[in-house]
């Protein structure tokens, strides 16, 4: 398939699937290479074709959504984002949850891929924090749509290259080597729970702390999308809790009445206090 009739065919596809063409534009060859496997199996030889096989069969489409998820991930992505949650944020989050009597600290990450977000949590949590916030614990919850991606979490094994931005001592502390791939040790992996969920779905019955959803609805899903979503965020962290998007990613304006910037400098939004 020409990188043309790609973008021909996305461009016209992702509206109906309350996408934004403009979120994929970067990354779409991940995406067309998918397509071209489904075609392939299907026998489709061209983009037309398989336009008029999904306006011919509407159980296609929900295929063609299986084609969009996006796997760009490492450890310690955004490292000014993990230098202000070790310094600033987690300890606020921590000291108001010690003054509740609050047990463990809450997180949820959304689209955690191969689990290298909430498990660079748990490592950041482990082996800088804890030692301050003794009696407090650490909870995880880390969800993904694509269920090829939570078995590379279950197995939390990692080339060299999703290591690479993680600082050394901490890389040393959690990692071993095995069978030239960098190996989770168990302990940072017990706070961590793996579950399959589609965000455009049902949430999770409990509240987070903090929820960490990067690079996913507020890149790739158009705004009706994104409203709905940020809403029902909202409704799921603590008042005073703590969304983090990712670098250049923002909240609508149009959901910002129950959301406060928590910092200028990367996007993490605190729930307003006073609002349950």
């Amino acid at each position: 398939m020409k990188d043309r009739d790609c973008v021909d065919l996305l461009q016209w596809a992702l509206p109906r699937l309350h996408r934004r063409w403009r979120g994929f534009r970067k990354v779409r060859r991940q995406v067309c290479r998918k397509v071209q496997r489904r075609m392939d199996a299907l026998g489709i030889e061209d983009v037309g074709q398989y336009r008029r096989y999904l306006e011919a069969l509407p159980q296609e489409w929900q295929v063609l959504d299986g084609c969009l998820p996006i796997t760009i991930s490492r450890f310690w992505r955004d490292r000014r984002f993990f230098e202000l949650l070790e310094c600033r944020f987690l300890p606020e989050l921590a000291r108001r949850a010690r003054e509740e009597g609050v047990a463990a600290l809450t997180v949820w990450s959304l689209g955690c891929g191969a689990g290298e977000e909430p498990y660079t949590f748990s490592i950041l949590w482990r082996e800088r924090l804890q030692p301050r916030c003794p009696g407090l614990g650490l909870t995880i919850l880390a969800s993904d749509v694509e269920a090829h991606q939570l078995a590379r979490a279950e197995l939390a094994c990692y080339p060299a290259s999703a290591l690479k931005d993680l600082p050394r001592p901490l890389k040393g502390a959690a990692f071993e080597h095995r069978d030239a791939h960098d190996c989770l040790k168990r302990e940072y992996r017990r706070s961590v729970e793996l579950e399959r969920r589609d965000i455009r779905g049902e949430f999770p019955a409990r509240r987070f702390h903090l929820i960490a959803c990067r690079y996913l609805a507020f890149t790739y899903f158009d705004r009706e999308l994104q409203c709905d979503i940020a809403r029902r965020l909202h409704r799921t962290l603590h008042p005073g809790g703590l969304l983090v998007l990712g670098n250049g990613e923002a909240l609508p304006e149009e959901v910002m009445e129950g959301f406060e910037l928590a910092d200028e400098q990367i996007s993490v939004y605190r729930r307003r206090e006073g609002e349950d």
